[in-house]
C-alpha cells in the first residue's frame, strides 16, 4: 500500500483529454493513430515522462494486487513451527444490553456446532469485550467468549467458520461474530 501511495503522489495529475492517451500507452502505430481512431497527442518530452511513470504505476500496482489475491501470507517459521493459519472467533455474549448467552448455553454451541467441524482440537478463552453501539452512541461492555483453531492445512476452512457464525448469530440474536485469521507459526 505504501508503493502505491508513493506512486499516486509522485505522478501529477492527468486532465481529462489526456487519459485516453495513457491508457493506450505502447498502442501507438507510426500512422499517427491511435487504435485507428484517436490521433496521437504532442510527443513533448514530459507528456512522454509522465507516460511512462504511469505505465510503471499501473504495472506496479497490478503486480502489487495479483500477490495480496494469491492465497494466504506465509511466513517463515524457525525449528520444529510449521507455518499455518490461526482463526480467533469474537463471540458476544450479550442480546439486548443483557447476558444472555449463559455457560451452558455456549458449551452446547461448542458441542454442537464447533466441535464436529473441528474435532482436530480449539481454544475456548474467556474474555471481555467493548464495542461502540452506532445506533445509539454508546460504548457497550459484554462477556465474550473467544475460539482459537490452528486452521488444518490443504482444507477449505471458510465453508465451516461461516457455518458457525451463522449458527451463533441465529441462535443468539447476535449482530455479527468477529474474525480474526492470521498466519502464525505453530507446534504441538
Amino acid at each position: 500500500m505504501l508503493l502505491c501511495n508513493l506512486i499516486a503522489t509522485s505522478v501529477p495529475p492527468l486532465k481529462p483529454q489526456q487519459w485516453l492517451a495513457v491508457m493506450n500507452v505502447g498502442k501507438y502505430r507510426g500512422s499517427g493513430t491511435v487504435n485507428r481512431t484517436e490521433t496521437n497527442p504532442p510527443q513533448a518530452p514530459l507528456a512522454k515522462s509522465r507516460r511512462a511513470r504511469l505505465a510503471s504505476a499501473a504495472i506496479g500496482m497490478l503486480l502489487l494486487s495479483t500477490a495480496a489475491q494469491a492465497g494466504p501470507e506465509v511466513i517463515p517459521c524457525d525449528g520444529a513451527l510449521q507455518a499455518q493459519q490461526v482463526a480467533q472467533l469474537l463471540f458476544g455474549r450479550n442480546v439486548e444490553d443483557r447476558a444472555r448467552v449463559s455457560e451452558a448455553d455456549f458449551n452446547g454451541f461448542v458441542v454442537r456446532e464447533v466441535s464436529p467441524r473441528f474435532p482436530e482440537g480449539f481454544t475456548v478463552i474467556d474474555a471481555a469485550g467493548q464495542w461502540r453501539d452506532q445506533r445509539r452512541g454508546t460504548i457497550v461492555h459484554e462477556a465474550s467468549k473467544i475460539i482459537e483453531i490452528v486452521l488444518p492445512a490443504g482444507e477449505d476452512n471458510r465453508p465451516k467458520i461461516d457455518a458457525i457464525v451463522e449458527a451463533y448469530k441465529l441462535q443468539f440474536q447476535q449482530q455479527s461474530v468477529g474474525l480474526i485469521v492470521a498466519p502464525a507459526c505453530v507446534r504441538f
